[in-house]
């Protein structure tokens, strides 16, 4: 009896150990984005006391060298070439899950699958060079033209710019890197629905489509939202192929053809080059900081909404 007790003890005692140490690791995450955080509003906050924070926000102009820094224009940009990226990515990424999940024989998903997943290991300054290769000249060359002769009186298609780099050419860029991510995530979720479903819906006379549309889309919408969301959370950081391809001008943007400067992009380009403009650097990492705060309030409104889906039972 008493070797029973000092053995339950034991593994008691072993048991709260392990406890702590996954609640630490579990913390890790959380404190490693608080520390980011607070390093760069600490190297940020010089420029913070020499600007308000709505002067930076709402700024368009952006000249160092004068002491204006407008962030405004990067902002715009950066969710230019986001959401252009992510409306071009998401209908075909579904199609795509949908085809390998649904559709595809094994032998086809066994030699499709890898492909795809190859496709998120390439180097995204490899995508950067396609993109001033193939993407800039089909979208100056064909894409400008034949939009803007159609649809030229709708200002989002309007174009005065005489070269293909553009927001366009960045989001198509953009929609070529995140779709494996948005692929391989709405795959899994799709093939965890069980096949007994399937086979109940079509065994009531409900066709392939039918079954995947009343079915399967109502109890994977969460997790396929997951995926976009985790695509849309990658190209709001993407620098190298994005900076290759868009233009790199700080302007407000008005249609798809126009250059832009995302905010990554203005941190690559210009960090560790003319520090010895008064406040350059903390503009640079209070850009730094809008990008991580933006990401992060995007992220925190997905699950949010994600869980009221699943709270109010809509799927």
């Amino acid at each position: 009896m008493a070797d029973f007790a000092s053995t339950l003890a034991q593994r008691q005692k072993q048991e709260k150990i392990s406890r702590r140490i996954i609640f630490i690791v579990s913390i890790l995450p959380l404190a490693l984005i608080v520390a980011v955080t607070l390093a760069l509003l600490a190297r940020s906050w010089p420029i913070l006391e020499q600007h308000s924070l709505w002067d930076l926000l709402s700024g368009t102009v952006w000249r160092p060298m004068k002491g204006q820094f407008g962030f405004l224009p990067f902002i715009a940009g950066t969710f230019w070439v986001t959401a252009v990226g992510v409306i071009l990515a998401v209908p075909p990424c579904i199609l795509t899950a949908i085809y390998l999940s649904e559709y595809a024989k094994p032998s086809t998903r066994t030699i499709l699958k890898p492909l795809l997943d190859v496709l998120a290991a390439i180097p995204s300054v490899v995508y950067g060079v396609w993109g001033v290769i193939v993407i800039v000249p089909f979208v100056g060359d064909v894409l400008r033209p034949a939009l803007s002769e159609q649809l030229g009186w709708i200002p989002l298609f309007a174009s005065n710019q005489p070269t293909g780099y553009s927001i366009l050419s960045g989001g198509i860029v953009l929609a070529v890197m995140i779709a494996p991510f948005i692929i391989a995530v709405t795959y899994e979720v799709l093939m965890t629905a069980p096949q007994d479903w399937r086979l109940g819906s079509l065994g009531i006379g409900a066709t392939r489509w039918q079954t995947i549309r009343y079915i399967i889309f109502r109890q994977t919408l969460p997790g396929m939202i997951a995926g976009v969301v985790l695509g849309t959370s990658r190209a709001f950081g993407e620098t190298m192929a994005v900076l290759m391809v868009v233009g790199n001008v700080p302007n407000l943007p008005s249609s798809i053809f126009d250059p832009a400067y995302p905010l990554p992009a203005l941190i690559a380009n210009n960090y560790g080059e003319m520090m010895s403009i008064p406040l350059y650097d903390a503009a640079l990492l209070g850009a730094a900081l809008i990008l991580l705060v933006i990401v992060l309030i995007f992220n925190i409104a997905s699950t949010l909404v994600l869980r009221r889906m699943l709270g109010r039972n809509w799927v």
